[in-house]
């Protein structure tokens, strides 16, 4: 359990620092779930707000409702207030300081006067192919299916008339920061899912921006792309404040005020790199929910340029390796939701958190290469497999052995199977060194049960810290209160080591042996069934 300032300070004194703005605010709006947490004086989180949402398959394109986006976020944001009335007898005015960080990369587009010109694009669509492709190999540089630019060219390709209307293009999280300071910005991290960063410069790429105009005039629209990109600020660096629109925005009853200075939005995964204290160099994190990704921060540049590895950066701007999976623990849900259902039906009582403990533990005694059991999680396309579609299955041998135990370790088996593909390719093709793999999400709730799979999958030690709990809303909150208070000569990586990870503890797995060569073997008969996870697209 994450220790909060209200477990070790008196209510009287966490009171007066809400009423100062001493706090610091943070809200993340992930793909299952919007959360906002308001930190303390010691960074530490005092009160939570949460809203559920989902998102919508709509015309073959995943997307969220600008109407959805706001209901959900002056939700949250009056679940966070009520927490804080409740536990302080008091009203949260004057946070002083806010962060506002989303689900990476994705498409949203608006014309001159600030209308969306199409619904939302996100991050889950793999649409994308002809342009991602096109780019790679145009800027001899990997542009991922998800990645904002890829989004735009195939629009250009696919000649969309809102393309020649389009006057400001963003990320979700920059399009709530747009909203709630008036200021076109994104923080480096989530800049570097929109278009490919220049790491010395900090700024978008010169070279790619000129040929992306020419390749784009040459097929007879002229864009000019630099004008079109919100502006790029690094973790530190101040970036508006919450304007008197922005705040009747997240909170409709006017208690919350104007004035809270604002950090650079950024993207889930730069916080999740935030709130695991993996900043510094040849250290990493996995972040798993609904899809799932390792961040690696280099030393320096990869060899060659590599599919499954997207080139991205901290918050900060040092140059990190993404391994991103578009499929991570909605599968196990749904199995997990069958198994309580089942559960129900037989007159058995059992919440949420009951049942997936219950399941994840029962893994632990499964076979250590899954029994014979094979299983796909992809609800969507997976780029890093070239599959364009989801197709979720469930396989096994006539001698497999089919217990709960084999079947729920080949469910988390199936969710870590393209993560250890793209891994496979930094830590043995790359020949990339970490010295420490942190992990968070829901996935890691349930104490050493993912995380121990985990290890085995990587063949690394995973820790798992105790003020990760809250998440990338939390690294959000800790990178306002940076900005906020930042001496200027403190790095990123400074700050984190010591303010705010002084005192954190750590759970660290070993990589288990057997579980390694269970992993290996299960991976080998992966690899070999991929032909089925395509030939159920191919003819469904």
């Amino acid at each position: 359990m994450m220790m909060t300032d209200s477990d070790v300070r008196p209510p009287a004194d966490l009171r007066e620092a809400i009423e100062q703005g001493r706090t610091a605010l943070g809200i993340e709006l992930g793909s299952t779930r919007i959360k906002a947490v308001l930190t303390g004086p010691d960074h530490a989180a005092i009160a939570v707000g949460t809203h559920d949402w989902e998102n919508q398959f709509v015309d073959r394109t995943w997307t969220y409702s600008l109407d959805a986006i706001w209901s959900g976020l002056q939700a949250c944001y009056a679940s966070l207030a009520s927490d804080v009335r409740e536990k302080y007898g008091t009203e949260l005015r004057t946070p002083g300081a806010l962060g506002v960080s989303a689900m990476m990369h994705g498409y949203l587009a608006f014309d001159a006067d600030g209308e969306l010109l199409t619904p939302f694009r996100t991050w889950r669509n793999t649409n994308t192919g002809d342009a991602a492709e096109a780019l790679s190999e145009l800027f001899a540089y990997n542009i991922p299916h998800r990645w904002s630019i890829a989004h735009l060219y195939q629009a250009v390709l696919n000649g969309e008339e809102h393309v020649g209307r389009l006057a400001h293009l963003t990320t979700l999280a920059g399009y709530v920061h747009w909203k709630l300071s008036g200021e076109q910005i994104l923080g480096t991290g989530d800049a570097s899912g929109v278009f490919p960063i220049d790491v010395t410069t900090g700024g978008y790429n010169t070279r790619m921006l000129t040929q992306f105009d020419d390749l784009v005039d040459g097929r007879g629209v002229p864009l000019k792309l630099a004008e079109l990109l919100p502006a790029v600020r690094p973790a530190g660096e101040p970036a508006g404040t919450l304007t008197a629109t922005g705040a009747t925005l997240l909170d409709p009853t006017g208690t919350l005020q104007p004035g809270a200075a604002m950090c650079p939005p950024e993207g889930d995964a730069g916080t999740g790199m935030v709130a695991t204290n993996s900043v510094a160099r040849r250290t990493g994190n996995v972040s798993a929910g609904t899809s799932i990704f390792a961040m690696v921060v280099l030393d320096g540049e990869l060899s060659r340029v590599h599919p499954e590895i997207d080139l991205v950066t901290t918050p900060a701007g040092d140059l990190v390796a993404m391994v991103h999976c578009n499929n991570g623990a909605s599968e196990l849900n749904a199995w997990a939701g069958l198994f309580a259902e089942f559960a129900t039906a037989l007159g058995v009582s059992a919440d949420s958190s009951t049942v997936f403990e219950t399941l994840f533990r029962a893994a632990l005694l499964g076979a250590p290469d899954g029994g014979g059991l094979m299983a796909f999680n992809n609800l969507s396309g997976e780029p890093i497999t070239k599959l364009h579609e989801g197709r979720p299955l469930f396989l096994r041998e006539p001698g497999s052995t089919l217990t709960l135990a084999t079947f729920m370790r080949t469910q988390l088996y199936a969710a870590l199977a393209t993560l250890r593909i793209g891994m496979d390719v930094l830590q043995k093709a790359e020949a990339v060194k970490l010295d420490r793999m942190y992990a968070h999400g829901g996935l890691f709730k349930t104490e050493g049960v993912a995380q121990n799979l985990l290890a085995a999958a990587i063949n690394t030690p995973v820790s798992v810290g105790n003020l990760a709990a809250e998440g990338g809303a939390w690294g959000i909150a800790v990178l306002a209160a940076f900005a906020a208070t930042r001496d200027q000569s403190q790095t990123l990586d400074t700050f984190l080591t010591t303010s705010v990870f002084a005192d954190a503890q750590l759970n660290t797995a070993d990589p288990d042996p057997a579980d390694v060569a269970g992993f290996d073997a299960f991976m080998h008969r992966y690899i070999t069934a991929l032909p089925i996870q395509q030939a159920a697209v191919d003819h469904s």
